[in-house]
């Protein structure tokens, strides 16, 4: 983003430079020239993050890539176009403003064309080995594959038996065996060794690691931390609690979980304001469609464990469960119409401002769960009660991160998002949580 930020602006005083000539000083500091272009600068830059064009998992193939930088310039001139008739005094000039689109196409989509030439190229991509074969291993390389975009390139795994050396496990297959370890990387020549063996008892050569780590200089890593990096969860099969209480904290994190309350009810209390008149047409909708109260209140287990009554807009039918509490599934026939609309825009959490001004939630933090799917989740999901250390959230790291869940493997799914919130939270962390929220509710993606 830096790079391109830079990138926006050349174009943009290249622009100036082809339009006004040797009176481009002039336009640059009298008519603030350096000013508009920094403003057409952020804009593109928002283009391009609302276009997911800075999500690698999004972008498949280079006609997506190119369209995808397209519709978001389109979409930013657009924007500015706006900006300039409402403040004339912000116009950079037809002249300008078409030059310095075109300049933009051209370099945007040639850079991001060599950018991702450079990732996916296997002498540029970073050369990884994997110490295991079992399922751990195998999980990881397919994790590593599917993102190749983010220049990886899985060499093989080391083994212990003899027997599978040459075997295809996903992809890549079996190299050699542990105790050829140091043959194997003078031949290979890996950047990073993954540690991914269940057991390890007796088994991982740690002397030898120590000595390719620091002789060779490759990079030797765990494999959970090396999976939540690469991921942004935190894997449930091998998880150990010492994961979660060592993870680092700087002493700026007590000062931070005390402003979070403020800047909850601040949020809250803006958004409850801001949101009225239009929860107003919102409630009106409901009533005119269907029989039945304007807002739905159900039990959820929330900090500690304390249950609370989480309060919604009504989006399925008064007697959507009769029969019991039920996962929500796609396109489910209890859906009202109105209901299918603010559930796709996410505007049926709205009343929830009024749970966070009661201190029963955050504005971020993992979703509260139903008593009822809460017993059967712990039976299921390893450390699955850690998730209400915090408090719940109307928005969270999972549901920007995966789909909404609708049963218990997009549960199990979701709480490796969840873990790795209540381990990595932060103010960074919370931006990205806020502006990842304002990009689904826009686009209506991630819904059911």
């Amino acid at each position: 983003m830096i790079i391109e930020a830079v990138l926006f602006y050349f174009c943009g005083y290249a622009a100036i430079l082809l339009r006004f000539g040797d009176q481009s000083p002039v336009v640059m500091s009298e008519e603030h020239g350096g000013l508009k272009i920094f403003v057409a600068m952020m804009v593109v830059l928002g283009g391009f993050y609302l276009f997911d064009l800075y999500d690698s998992r999004m972008i498949h193939g280079r006609s997506v890539l190119i369209l995808r930088i397209l519709q978001s310039l389109g979409v930013s001139a657009i924007a500015l176009s706006l900006v300039f008739y409402s403040i004339p005094g912000m116009r950079l000039g037809r002249g300008v403003f078409a030059i310095a689109l075109g300049l933009m196409v051209t370099v945007m989509t040639s850079w991001r064309l060599l950018v991702t030439w450079m990732f996916v190229h296997p002498r540029l991509a970073e050369r990884i080995l994997i110490l295991g074969a079992d399922a751990t291993a195998i999980n990881l390389a397919r994790e590593v594959l599917h993102r190749r975009e983010d220049g990886y390139d899985v060499i093989g795994f080391v083994g212990d038996d003899p027997e599978i050396v040459g075997r295809s496990l996903f992809n890549p297959s079996v190299i050699g065996v542990m105790s050829d370890l140091e043959a194997i990387v003078q031949e290979h020549r890996p950047d990073r060794i993954i540690v991914a063996m269940t057991d390890r008892r007796g088994r991982l050569p740690l002397d030898l690691l120590l000595k390719l780590k620091v002789r060779d200089e490759v990079a030797v890593e765990e494999y959970s931390r090396f999976y939540e990096r690469l991921t942004r969860k935190i894997s449930t099969e091998r998880l150990q609690p010492g994961q979660l209480i060592f993870a680092e904290s700087g002493g700026w994190m007590r000062y931070y979980r005390r402003a979070r309350r403020l800047g909850d009810s601040i949020i809250a209390l803006i958004g409850l304001i801001l949101g009225a008149p239009f929860m107003l047409l919102i409630a009106a909708a409901i009533r005119l469609e269907s029989h039945g109260p304007v807002f739905y209140t159900q039990e959820r287990v929330g900090h500690h464990g304390k249950l609370f009554k989480i309060i919604k807009f009504r989006s399925m039918r008064q007697d959507a469960e009769k029969q019991g509490p039920v996962w929500a599934g796609k396109n489910d026939p209890r859906v009202t119409r109105v209901g299918r609309l603010i559930r796709k825009l996410r505007i049926d959490e709205l009343p929830q401002f009024i749970n966070i001004l009661r201190g029963e939630m955050s504005v971020i933090g993992p979703r509260p769960e139903r008593p009822s799917f809460v017993k059967e989740l712990e039976e299921i999901i390893p450390y699955y009660s850690e998730r209400h250390l915090v408090k719940p959230g109307l928005t969270g790291w999972a549901q920007v991160s995966y789909p909404y869940g609708a049963c218990i493997e997009d549960a199990i799914e979701k709480h490796q998002y969840d873990l790795y919130y209540i381990k990595n939270q932060s103010p960074l962390l919370d931006a990205l949580i806020l502006l990842e929220t304002a990009r689904v509710v826009l686009f209506g993606r991630l819904s059911r």
